[in-house]
């Protein structure tokens, strides 16, 4: 044996002292890098938590009507509502150590560094919960030592500045489970079709399984393989004691239900509304692309579902299958502008154009009560007289000749009211009412109204040449039942951001843009199309659907060539119809011109089924009501064979008694014998 010498153990010496000061230097720059890490980790402070989560949207009484469409389904839900068993089977089969370690499982890291080792492969992983959810977060799902690195800094960060439970509760939620859903609600409703709190533990500890390998162990793709996995966590549990060994075999033996579908696959409500919410979101309440798909709001929208439903019934009744006519319609809630019901066309999947918010299209007569607002403004009331007749218009400012025509070329030939003008839609009054005020006064009075879409100062405006917007038509008639209240169309009441925050609220307002004495005159005025008592040259215009309707409304219908119009309203919901092609092809078959009544008036009758029967009620003072002879506006008489009661603005009623129905005019109340006067407007208009 041969024998160190003492230089040789003097040498042995020197390099052992020279490779522990290396270790140690080596293990001082570990340290200082680990410090380094952890205080650069400190001032870093914690990192954001929020993930990609589907964006919810609910209907007014909080049922949910839609999600955004990204093809994953993630919802956030707090740990305290998650089923304890599923929490539980989780930790025990994922970390069971979760509680007791700062982010790293170094005893479960040497036995999976053995592991492999003795198999040559990678055969047992070593990550903890906490490792798993920063590479939800953070990190692509790669095998680089960066990707590694990268991992270990973001564990460090969530242990410092995260509770355990966040920890847990922000995995829960991330994890994908299969078939696009991710994190624990959206599984339990996509597999059992229930919420994540009501999992019990047979259930619990099968999805627990699935995210190890959601095509291998999904009881969807193999029953067999999912419950084997079942097995190995319920053992697992027993273990760790978190059940008794009685509850596994319970739990194993259960047989379970499954759905396979996501709830809101189900959800197909109201997509036109839909859309209008999300452009809302992202033009009114300024919400990026990403933040309205990605961003886990819970939008809570004004729709009704019932009178959703109502609304895409009556559509789908009344208009032919076999026909290409469009149809657009928005119901509202006159005192908060609340949009309850909308529907942008007849099939959205053909064509998602929303005809009742992008197309503008001519309103035709539907525009004549927001004129004769204006006329009442400047003196005019509903026993104001005109004679209805051909007429020619001829202008001294270059302006072509303009000869306007009524339905069917039937005129008056004679003196009639302000308040038959409107019941009958006479086009002449209409216009003769719109050159007296002046060519801008209807401009500027739709502006009070809200209407913002461009318009043309011609004659033929008078008439509705120059296009709106359903739900602009809506708005507009919404001021007049509300009494003059500005409201703007609501879409949205509230929105809260993923951690339940409001980020938008619907403010109240109670602005006065109308006088309420003359919007309530010009309501009571629009009760005429469906009175026939004032039948004139022709019938009232809502003479075709007086039989459907059971309650008081007030209302307009219009057309042109290419459009046909409703729009209508009781004290507690205003609605708009309007029928047409959307390339402005010429409604020629009668039914065609029928569509937009038939379905205003049904829905109306359905939307307020239930509803108590509401009358306009006048304000309280600024209008007087008494009874005129509806043929010339004058105070009626006991002998005049139609006498109807209407509300002027207080100062304006006549007082003059209709003297067509008596034997001795003298016995008139009140009654002037002086000699008859010229009309007014002869005095004014060339074309008198």
């Amino acid at each position: 044996m041969e024998i160190m010498t003492d230089q040789g153990f003097r040498k042995t010496i020197k390099y052992l002292r020279a490779l522990i000061i290396i270790s140690l230097i080596g293990m001082i720059c570990m340290l200082l890098l680990f410090l380094g890490i952890l205080g650069y980790a400190k001032v870093l402070g914690a990192p954001p938590l929020a993930v990609p989560q589907s964006t919810l949207f609910f209907a007014d009484d909080g049922t949910l009507i839609g999600e955004s469409n990204s093809g994953q389904k993630r919802y956030w839900v707090r740990l305290k509502d998650i089923s304890p068993d599923l929490v539980n089977a989780t930790v025990s089969i994922e970390d069971k150590n979760f509680y007791n370690h700062n982010g790293f499982d170094y005893k479960r890291i040497a036995g999976a560094v053995l592991a492999d080792i003795q198999a040559f492969a990678k055969v047992q992983g070593a990550s903890t919960i906490t490792q798993q959810y920063a590479r939800n977060l953070f990190l692509e799902h790669d095998k680089t030592w960066n990707r590694k690195l990268r991992e270990a800094f973001y564990t460090i960060r969530l242990e410092m500045n995260y509770s355990k439970n966040d920890i847990l509760e922000g995995y829960l939620n991330t994890i994908y489970y299969g078939n696009g859903a991710y994190g624990v609600e959206a599984a339990s409703q996509y597999y059992y079709g229930k919420k994540a709190a009501k999992l019990n533990l047979s259930e619990a500890s099968m999805l627990a399984g699935i995210p190890k390998g959601p095509g291998l162990y999904s009881p969807l793709a193999s029953i067999k393989n999912a419950k084997n996995r079942q097995a190995i966590i319920l053992q697992s549990m027993v273990k760790n004691h978190y059940i008794k060994k009685e509850a596994a075999t319970t739990a194993a033996e259960k047989k379970l239900t499954f759905v396979g579908t996501h709830s809101t696959q189900k959800v197909k409500m109201a997509p036109y509304f839909q859309d209008a919410v999300q452009n809302a979101l992202k033009n009114q309440l300024h919400l990026d692309d990403r933040t309205i798909a990605l961003g886990g709001l819970k939008v809570f929208t004004t729709l009704n579902t019932k009178q959703q439903e109502d609304a895409e019934r009556q559509v789908q009744q009344y208009v032919d299958p076999s026909s290409e006519i469009q149809a657009g319609l928005v119901a509202m809630d006159p005192k908060s502008g609340d949009v309850k019901a909308m529907v942008g066309g007849r099939d959205y999947e053909k064509s998602p154009f929303n005809r009742a918010v992008q197309a503008i299209r001519q309103p035709g007569s539907t525009i004549k009560p927001l004129l004769y607002y204006a006329a009442l403004e400047q003196g005019f009331t509903p026993s104001s007289t005109m004679r209805s007749e051909l007429t020619t218009f001829h202008f001294d400012d270059g302006q072509a000749d303009y000869t306007p025509h009524n339905f069917n070329n039937k005129y008056a030939d004679g003196e009639i009211t302000l308040a038959q003008a409107l019941a009958v839609s006479d086009n002449i009054f209409a216009v003769k009412t719109h050159l007296f005020l002046g060519e801008d006064s209807l401009i500027k009075t739709a502006r009070k109204f809200g209407l913002s879409s461009k318009m043309a100062q011609v004659p033929s405006l008078a008439l509705g040449t120059s296009g709106v917007r359903v739900i602009e038509m809506a708005n507009a008639y919404s001021l007049l039942a509300n009494g003059g209240k500005q409201v703007y169309p609501t879409l949205i009441t509230k929105v809260e951001d993923y951690n339940g925050n409001v980020i938008f609220e619907k403010e109240k307002r109670s602005k006065k843009v109308l006088d309420p004495a003359k919007a309530f005159v010009m309501t009571q005025m629009l009760t005429g199309i469906f009175d026939s008592k004032l039948n004139g040259y022709t019938k009232v215009t809502g003479s075709t659907i007086i039989k459907d309707i059971t309650r008081p409304y007030a209302g307009k219908s219009g057309s042109t060539e290419t459009d046909s119009w409703m729009i209508g309203y009781s004290p507690q919901l205003v609605t708009a119809v309007w029928a047409g092609y959307d390339i402005g092809k010429p409604l020629e078959l009668t039914a065609e011109k029928t569509y937009a009544k038939n379905i205003w008036a049904n829905f109306m009758e359905e939307a307020l089924q239930g509803k108590p029967v509401k009358a306009f009620t006048p304000p309280k003072d600024g209008v007087i009501g008494v009874y005129v002879n509806p043929a010339n506006g004058k105070l009626a008489t006991k002998d005049c064979p139609v006498r109807r009661f209407t509300y002027f603005v207080a100062g304006t009623e006549p007082t003059d008694y209709c003297t067509e129905h008596i034997n001795n005019p003298d016995s008139v109340p009140g009654k002037k014998t002086d000699n008859k006067k010229v009309p007014w407007y002869k005095k004014i208009l060339p074309w008198g």
